[in-house]
């Protein structure tokens, strides 16, 4: 018996199919990428939201310059 190896994983609903040694390497790699690609995709975000937010923090910045130098007459 294999049972060092873990759970036996099964693919789709309610087929009981068991997956062969191929098919499990498959279904890994497919996880894989897609779980890189959703950290890829969260990491974009996040960049875009900090952008963003400095961007909005050099306009308030750049705007209470300005309403400071028309107050200074």
């Amino acid at each position: 018996m294999e049972s060092s190896r873990g759970a036996t994983r099964y693919f789709g609903e309610g087929k009981g199919r068991i997956l062969s040694e191929e098919e499990r390497a498959a279904e890994n790699v497919y996880i894989q990428k897609m779980e890189r690609e959703k950290l890829e995709k969260l990491k974009r975000k996040a960049e875009k939201e900090k952008a963003e937010k400095e961007m909005a923090e050099k306009a308030k910045e750049n705007t209470e310059k300005k309403s400071e130098g028309t107050h200074q007459h």
